[in-house]
């Protein structure tokens, strides 16, 4: 019964978490993606040789091009996930500078079949709420759960949200992987006993 009472609680938070997202502008949304692109850079740490994950945006979620964009230029791995299947992980694919991409389900673009495979030691990853422990919500579909819990090493999980996407408490269930941070247009959010 709990099980479902957490359901019941996750969706209306959910629904409550598109009406912010959406309510914004789409100049504040461009705004908003152009500084926590330079938060990125200047407050989160990465090696040269390190593999990162980004996405795709859907929707109104907030655009990460500009940071994938900048990485590549730099010589930086870069990974996008693709839906392999509805009860699979993610497929984690380099993008390689100048390979095109291809639609792949759900409004996203990927690189292709054949792009090769990494494992990404930090991962970008899109979100319809936080709360100020690091209890991500997402859409409901349990794909990063599903590709966290197979990944051979947990990479460092950074959340990119705007900050009007900030819910007071989410229920954190046991399969749940709290993020390392959060960076909105308000700046960077590093969790306790994390990053």
């Amino acid at each position: 019964m709990a099980e479902l009472n957490i359901d019941e609680a996750k969706a209306a938070l959910r629904r409550q978490a598109h009406a912010s997202r959406a309510a914004l502008s789409d100049e504040d949304r461009a705004d908003a993606a152009k500084i926590v692109a330079a938060y990125f850079f200047d407050q989160i740490a990465y090696e040269p040789e390190q593999v990162i994950a980004g996405y795709w945006k859907i929707r109104d979620e907030i655009d990460c091009q500009t940071i994938l964009a900048r990485l590549m230029d730099g010589g930086q791995t870069v990974v996008l996930p693709v839906v392999a299947g509805d009860d699979a992980p993610l497929d984690l694919r380099v993008w390689e500078a100048d390979a095109p991409l291809y639609e792949a389900g759900f409004g996203t673009l990927a690189p292709s079949d054949l792009a090769p495979r990494a494992v990404p030691d930090l991962m970008l990853v899109p979100l319809l709420g936080f709360d100020g422990e690091g209890t991500r919500l997402g859409y409901g579909g349990g794909y990063y759960d599903r590709t966290l819990a197979a990944l051979p090493r947990k990479p460092l999980l950074i959340g990119l949200a705007f900050a009007a996407q900030e819910i007071p408490r989410i229920p954190r269930e046991a399969h749940d992987v709290p993020l390392d941070a959060v960076i909105t247009e308000n700046g960077v959010r590093f969790f306790e006993g994390r990053a």
